[in-house]
């Protein structure tokens, strides 16, 4: 954690506490230090999401996923939904980020995912990461399973 408090404050120190306009709508964006006095049980539990809920919410239309890999790795496999937005190109492409949904940010593990919620939450989104992380969809979406889910959200 103290690699990425680290990163944070290196990289967010200009999130003040302001008003953005995004797509007509107004966002607060936080400051980190306010987010760290937040910060509570019900955040941690907040920030996270697991594999049957993102499933959910993603069939429902309640949430963007989106895949934060660099270009090579979601060029040498990804699943078959959500956006594609690596890590470093993220503070440019924001409005490509529904802010009327929960985003649901997703890497092998969770690492970049996690540093991708938290400065999509900084910044204004309703925002969790997926901590089963995206090896485990894999696992997850064999066979039928993946059949039945695509057919699902595909309507």
């Amino acid at each position: 954690m103290l690699c990425y408090t680290k990163y944070l404050l290196e990289h967010f120190e200009d999130a003040l506490l302001i008003k953005e306009i995004t797509r007509g709508k107004k966002m607060e964006v936080l400051d980190f230090d306010t987010y760290l006095r937040g910060f509570d049980y019900q955040e941690r539990k907040d920030m996270k999401i697991q594999l049957p809920e993102l499933f959910e919410l993603y069939a429902k239309g309640e949430a963007q996923v989106i895949d934060i890999r660099f270009h090579e790795e979601y060029e040498a496999w990804h699943i078959g939904f959500g956006d594609h937005i690596p890590l470093n190109e993220l503070p440019d492409r924001l409005d490509e980020i529904d802010k009327n949904k929960t985003i649901i940010t997703m890497c092998p593990h969770y690492d970049r995912a996690e540093i991708a919620r938290l400065f999509l939450k900084l910044k204004g989104y309703k925002a969790r990461y997926l901590t089963d992380g995206m090896l485990r969809i894999v696992d997850y979406l064999r066979g039928d399973k993946a059949r039945d889910y695509i057919t699902k959200i595909k309507g």
